[in-house]
């Protein structure tokens, strides 16, 4: 019991020091939200979430960005309206 007690200290230890991003990449926001990849880009380009394009460091194109704010808001009240005006 106590080498678990001890694995449960170091846990929570390892959970207080994670890191919360600002803004996360479609691919790591679709991991977090449990969907594909593309459904998490659809909803980018359709305004049903809130994010906005950046440059990814691969020349001239940019990625899809979704802040942390807006994860959470997603998570706790869904996607926004079809005709949502969230995209930049």
């Amino acid at each position: 019991l106590e080498r678990l007690r001890r694995i449960e200290a170091y846990l929570a230890i390892l959970v207080e020091h994670k890191k919360i991003q600002e803004f996360y990449d479609t691919k790591t926001a679709a991991m977090i939200l449990d969907r594909s990849a593309y459904s998490v880009r659809e909803w980018c380009r359709m305004g049903r979430v809130r994010a906005e394009k950046r440059p990814c460091g691969r020349g001239t194109s940019q990625e899809w960005m979704i802040s942390h704010v807006e994860l959470e808001r997603i998570k706790a009240q869904g996607l926004l309206p079809i005709n949502g005006t969230g995209a930049s």
